[in-house]
């Protein structure tokens, strides 16, 4: 069966396949920072802590896409190497660009999951329920790295437009590939 825009169920699988690519693009960037950083300083620990449960969030939508037939992006082999790419390269710079990294990523996913909320309404509970939650946990990831240092890393306002930047075209480009 063809969707027509505004087909309810296209959304909602778009919905799936675009939070399932970010929640996998948010693990392979706390994966790269912690290659980078190694598992003892404060900021590591902290990403570590963070990744648990992004994983979690991962895992909840990867049962999603199977048991609802979502095919995923086709774009996930690019997000496994630019997501690690990222978080290696903001480790590099620094544990502060690390957790600015954190708060623009975050910050966008927070816009994300509320936009989300209101197009849902009261359609899909299973659904509505899990990205609530998750979104809380984001907000406290991204007060996490601000509490943290990410406002010190260098050039942050720079940085953080440019991630925030690339997060809105992967979540547009998701949507639909």
């Amino acid at each position: 069966m063809s969707w027509k825009p505004g087909d309810r169920r296209h959304d909602i699988k778009s919905m799936i396949r675009v939070d399932q690519a970010g929640e996998f693009g948010a693990t392979r960037i706390y994966a790269g920072q912690l290659a980078i950083m190694g598992p003892r300083s404060p900021a590591a620990r902290k990403i570590a802590g963070m990744a648990i449960q992004e994983e979690r969030h991962r895992q909840f939508f990867d049962r999603l896409i199977v048991k609802r037939g979502v095919r995923p992006t086709v774009l996930q082999p690019f997000w496994d190497v630019a997501g690690f790419a990222l978080g290696a390269a903001t480790a590099v710079i620094g544990p502060e660009a690390a957790m600015a990294c954190t708060a623009a990523v975050e910050t966008e996913i927070d816009k994300h999951y509320a936009e989300q909320l209101v197009a849902l309404g009261d359609e899909d509970p299973e659904l509505s329920e899990a990205i609530a939650e998750f979104q809380a946990e984001e907000l406290e990831h991204r007060d996490t790295a601000l509490a943290n240092g990410a406002e010190d890393a260098w050039a942050y306002p720079l940085l953080s437009a440019a991630i925030r930047l690339g997060c809105r075209v992967a979540i547009a480009t998701a949507k639909r590939i």
